[in-house]
């Protein structure tokens, strides 16, 4: 059995080098130990967005009246709810496995194992290859916290399922899966307590527009403990001898504990290394550890490609995409190259934030001049009619020739007009530039044309 392409992993950087080297008439196989679609689409991205939205749209029911809007009860349904994920989820993998086998990928489900860089090793059967393409994604990280070993806990797939809510909730880790499921559970109100290492959440992203999400939703009653260490782990009973877990930290204050009755763990992912047989390959690594590469996504092995996670440069599933469209563009001679100028980064939370190029952390750290612009959300007439009482933030940074370097958005869709910032970055487009395109009115993205 011999194909020009094999790939492991069939998550969205697989799945998507699967599909548009079949397109281009390659012979392909792609080999997937769990599910199509990876984690993005069975634990991660899809599914708790699918929750989100539920969550968002209790949240509406239950604030309907500011619209003029009569809701008489507001309730929700959390097994039905998790069974609509299911749902969504199950139909989304039917539709990547369709366009796999519509474009004659040979999928084969077990743990795949390199044998060298033109073999591969699944069950009794050795597959013979031309071009060896690697995304086998990431896995979450639990830290070697004292304790972590006696107590039970939730990763992201626990809570993900989970059909009964807890009265309490205490989330070690707040970056963006932190903060998602934190959302979630205080819109269904759940008593949720966010810990912290850092002294804002959502490192990485616009530190003052983290901080000021963190502001709204400590209104909703979320209580953070930023820049805290979380010490030790025990297990703890209530007055009505239910369990609990008791998280001890320490902080700039002392020392103290926080007790609730359950614990998600979300200080990270981390790229899956192991048990694919990737030390047979010996590739070249970077100085932090990854596997390096170069603009097309190629090892220091010729013909071996390495994409999403596992780069261990950006996890995030649209990098990971367009990381897959690069390296399969490389194998048929399509030229074509890598470029992350502008990788948007998004939190699904209600209000969204999204981010996209440099931040001003960023730009100080690497001694970048520039300037910031910044406008209420308000100076959006369609943002003022669909936000009643909600405050937003636009943020633009600009080089000293008015080229735009980064923008950030806190409210709502910040998501969906992100890309519109995304592409002037990568265009290299000045604010005068950008402002010349004509935006549809009324729309929230028109946001951008008002900053001069």
């Amino acid at each position: 059995m011999k194909y020009q392409l094999a790939i492991i992993g069939g998550g969205p950087a697989g799945y998507t080098a699967a599909e548009a080297a079949g397109k281009a008439g390659l012979s392909v196989v792609l080999f997937e130990k769990q599910n199509l679609g990876g984690v993005c689409l069975n634990e991660g991205c899809i599914p708790t967005k699918t929750l989100l939205y539920s969550a968002k749209t209790y949240d509406g029911a239950r604030h309907a009246s500011k619209y003029a809007v009569n809701v008489a009860e507001a309730s929700f349904d959390l097994p039905k709810i998790i069974a609509r994920k299911q749902k969504v989820v199950r139909k989304l993998v039917l539709g990547v496995k369709g366009k796999l086998t519509a474009h004659g990928v040979n999928i084969v489900s077990g743990e795949a194992v390199i044998v060298d860089n033109h073999h591969v090793q699944c069950g009794e059967e050795t597959y013979e290859c031309d071009n060896l393409l690697l995304c086998t994604g990431s896995e979450t990280f639990i830290p070697p916290i004292p304790g972590v070993d006696r107590v039970p806990y939730w990763t992201h797939r626990d809570a993900l399922d989970n059909k009964e809510l807890p009265a309490s909730l205490v989330v070690i880790g707040g970056g963006v899966i932190g903060m998602e499921f934190a959302s979630f559970f205080n819109s269904l109100g759940v008593q949720v307590t966010v810990v912290e290492m850092l002294d804002e959440i959502l490192g990485g992203m616009d530190k003052e527009l983290s901080a000021l999400l963190r502001a709204e939703y400590a209104k909703r009653g979320i209580r953070f403990l930023t820049g805290t260490k979380v010490t030790a782990l025990s297990e703890a009973s209530s007055a009505e001898g239910i369990p609990q877990v008791q998280v001890s930290y320490e902080d700039a204050q002392g020392t103290g504990s926080v007790v609730a009755h359950k614990l998600l763990m979300s200080v990270g992912r981390r790229p899956v290394t192991k048990g694919f047989g990737l030390e047979n390959l010996n590739l070249e690594k970077t100085e932090r550890g990854s596997i390096r590469v170069d603009g097309h996504m190629q090892t220091s092995l010729p013909g071996v490609y390495v994409c999403g996670d596992l780069t261990g440069f950006s996890l995030l599933a649209h990098t990971a995409v367009r990381e897959a469209e690069v390296a399969v563009h490389h194998i048929i001679g399509k030229e074509d190259v890598m470029s992350y100028r502008a990788i948007p980064g998004v939190v699904y939370t209600n209000p969204e934030i999204a981010g996209v190029g440099e931040t001003e952390e960023s730009l100080q750290k690497k001694g970048i001049a520039y300037r910031a612009l910044k406008l209420p959300m308000a100076y959006s007439g369609r943002f003022v009619a669909e936000n009643e009482g909600v405050n937003g933030v636009c943020k633009l940074l600009l080089a000293d020739d008015d080229t735009v370097l980064g923008a950030h958005v806190l409210g709502n869709p910040a998501s969906e007009i992100i890309t519109l910032a995304g592409m002037a970055i990568e265009l290299r487009l000045t604010i005068g530039q950008w402002k010349k395109i004509v935006f549809p009115h009324p729309t929230v993205g028109e946001i951008f044309r008002e900053m001069v």
